[in-house]
């Protein structure tokens, strides 16, 4: 049983919030129009798991009852205030969302997870710069190395395969691999992003 204590200005919106949240696995132990008076309310009273503010306008005045907040919310800027709060879990619902999910915010934040909606996640999470592909590191072994050596100077998988003593369908599967790692399909390029990420000198 997940316990649920509802804070909204109206009447109105708590019992809006208490239709949404009307579940077999939910009991709501206490309603509120903010969530200083519902520390009081419930001073005597077990206290909720979880507590649904109906807006983020509550967000402006911290308590130490609420330990696990979801807030019903469109503005990004909710997730950068609930995550500077020291709260054992949060979540953000959209304002127009369902009792399915309102009901899931809920369940995921009192297990002391956090959920949001991916749109308020890219502001949290740093993104990577995209990846330069002539700056990875490319990983040859000792023996492509040698091949790219005498790729870079032109010579075709037959001499390739005489100058390091190999078969020529070898030399021909050292160069193929070559390709494969550098993410070329010719000999230009080969040689040109080879050059660029330090493995040979033209």
């Amino acid at each position: 049983m997940i316990r649920v204590s509802l804070v909204a200005p109206t009447p109105t919106l708590r019992a809006g919030l208490r239709a949404m949240l009307g579940r077999v696995d939910i009991e709501i132990t206490g309603e509120a129009s903010s969530l200083d008076s519902l520390a009081v309310l419930v001073s005597d009273e077990a206290h909720a798991d979880v507590v649904v503010l109906s807006s983020a306008t509550e967000l402006r005045t911290p308590s130490t009852y609420a330990q696990a907040l979801v807030v019903m919310s469109d503005d990004e800027a909710t997730a950068t205030q609930l995550r500077a709060m020291s709260l054992r879990g949060w979540g953000i619902a959209p304002s127009d969302a369902t009792p399915d999910e309102l009901h899931s915010v809920v369940a995921a934040v009192a297990q002391g997870l956090v959920v949001m909606p991916l749109r308020f996640a890219d502001q949290l999470i740093p993104q990577r710069p995209p990846s330069d592909p002539s700056t990875e590191k490319i990983e040859l072994t000792p023996r492509e190395g040698e091949v790219l050596d005498l790729l870079s100077r032109g010579l075709p998988n037959k001499l390739i395969a005489q100058q390091l003593g190999i078969s020529e369908p070898t030399a021909k599967f050292h160069v193929s691999a070559i390709y494969a790692k550098l993410g070329v399909a010719s000999r230009a390029e080969a040689v040109s992003k080879a050059a660029r990420a330090g493995l040979i000198t033209l």
